[in-house]
């Protein structure tokens, strides 16, 4: 098949959904199908292009599976939710000019959400090419910005959700990440074809990332030696309740073989570093270069994922599948019952606490830290889950079995069938 694949993030960018559209379009690739991928220039490491990648506003680039459009992504500052939207919508806009100019003649699409307004560009291109079109949700918007209290106008929220319903319904199916992510989305859709959503998991590829020594070159390079290091990796920005692990720093600053470690960037990074002030045992690490990722994960003893109240129930942080993967045990403050919290409660890798409470959450660390082996059979446990998962190879798998069943359906003017779980 030709596919037509829009995301807003590609390698050799960083950002984690970057990570996952680029290992399935890999796969798709490397199973003989031919890819025309619209994307963004790499922008997410700095919040702006990176400056190998500046001076031009398109750049398109052949590869052996095709070929890649990256365009301008008009960063802005994430906390300024006007600029953003804009952002959105201009990055769509030169999205949807490049896949209506794509000379790939796609037999199908596939859209990455979010941003959500990523959406009409899908489906303005695959309306007109008269082939389907999947909707690909990593975290369910407007529910997370109105979680977060960045949207609070009734007005503005109103018409997100009108646009996010609009889409849905447009789309021939939506692929979502989790059982409560999939009752999410479908609730939206009551009465209009809730069977279209499926439920696809992201992976982990456990060649990649794989259990190695914690005595590291990143330990070595940024002072941390063999101390015990609690750390979180990835995005700093509204979703993360990482004023937790600065109070956690706090408690815990007579032991000084204890290390807090936030490597990552992002809108929230300058006031979580006002926050800390002279705290010794908290490091700040900048966002390290993609091929690093295992070396980092490595480099600690617990991984933190803290989210706000009520985020767990419309995101699924990916980071979680590679800390298992990584053979490292993971704290977590997240909505009970959501797919972090069940899915740590079911590799036997780690803990969950309610959001957002400190008390809480460092009396779980203090549990975690006092039993080292504990921590080592944690790791363990959650290696062995992630060994039984799908493949980056069976996901692509799943997606091209979709993608037949689409245009099966588009032939014979039949629906999806019941849905199904990868």
């Amino acid at each position: 098949m030709n596919l037509l694949i829009l995301c807003p993030h590609y390698a050799p960018d960083v950002a984690p959904t970057g990570e996952v559209m680029t290992a399935i379009a890999e796969a798709l690739g490397e199973r003989g199908h031919r890819l025309h991928i619209v994307t963004s220039l790499p922008w997410y490491r700095l919040h702006e292009v990176e400056p190998e990648w500046a001076g031009h506003p398109w750049r398109t680039e052949a590869t052996k599976f095709g070929w890649i459009t990256r365009l301008h992504p008009f960063p802005t500052d994430k906390t300024n939710i006007p600029a953003r939207a804009a952002g959105f919508l201009g990055f769509t806009g030169a999205a949807t000019v490049a896949a209506l100019a794509s000379r790939s003649g796609a037999d199908a699409a596939m859209v990455m959400s979010p941003p959500l307004p990523l959406g009409a560009a899908g489906w303005v291109a695959a309306a007109l090419r008269r082939i389907p079109w999947v909707f690909n949700i990593q975290d369910v918007f407007p529910d997370v910005a109105v979680e977060l209290g960045a949207i609070t106008d009734p007005r503005v929220i109103s018409a997100a959700s009108s646009v996010e319903r609009f889409l849905y319904r447009r789309a021939d199916a939506v692929t979502v990440l989790s059982e409560d992510l999939r009752d999410n989305v479908a609730a939206k859709l009551a009465g209009h074809h809730p069977e279209k959503v499926r439920v696809i998991p992201n992976f982990v590829d456990t060649e990649r990332i794989a259990p190695r020594p914690r005595d590291t070159g990143y330990r070595r390079e940024f002072g941390l030696g063999g101390r015990t290091v609690v750390m979180y990796a990835g995005n700093v920005g509204m979703s993360q309740s990482l004023d937790l692990v600065i109070e956690a720093a706090r408690r815990f600053a007579d032991r000084e073989d204890l290390v807090f470690v936030i490597n990552g960037g992002g809108s929230a990074l300058e006031g979580l570093r006002r926050e800390a002030g002279a705290l010794s045992n908290v490091r700040f690490v900048e966002m390290q270069p993609r091929e690093r990722l295992p070396e980092v994960l490595a480099s600690a003893d617990v991984h933190l994922i803290p989210l706000r109240t009520g985020l767990a129930r419309s995101s699924v942080p990916s980071k979680l599948y590679s800390i298992l993967a990584a053979g490292r045990p993971v704290l977590a403050s997240v909505d009970e019952g959501t797919e972090v919290a069940n899915t740590l409660g079911e590799a036997g890798a780690g803990v969950a606490v309610p959001p957002e409470d400190p008390d809480e959450f460092c009396g779980a660390l203090a549990k975690l830290l006092a039993d080292p082996s504990g921590l080592e059979a944690m790791g363990d446990s959650g290696r062995r889950f992630v060994m039984q998962w799908a493949s980056p190879a069976a996901v692509a798998e799943s997606y091209e079995n979709l993608f037949e069943e689409l245009r099966a359906g588009r032939r014979g003017g039949g629906r999806l069938s019941s849905p199904t779980r990868v």
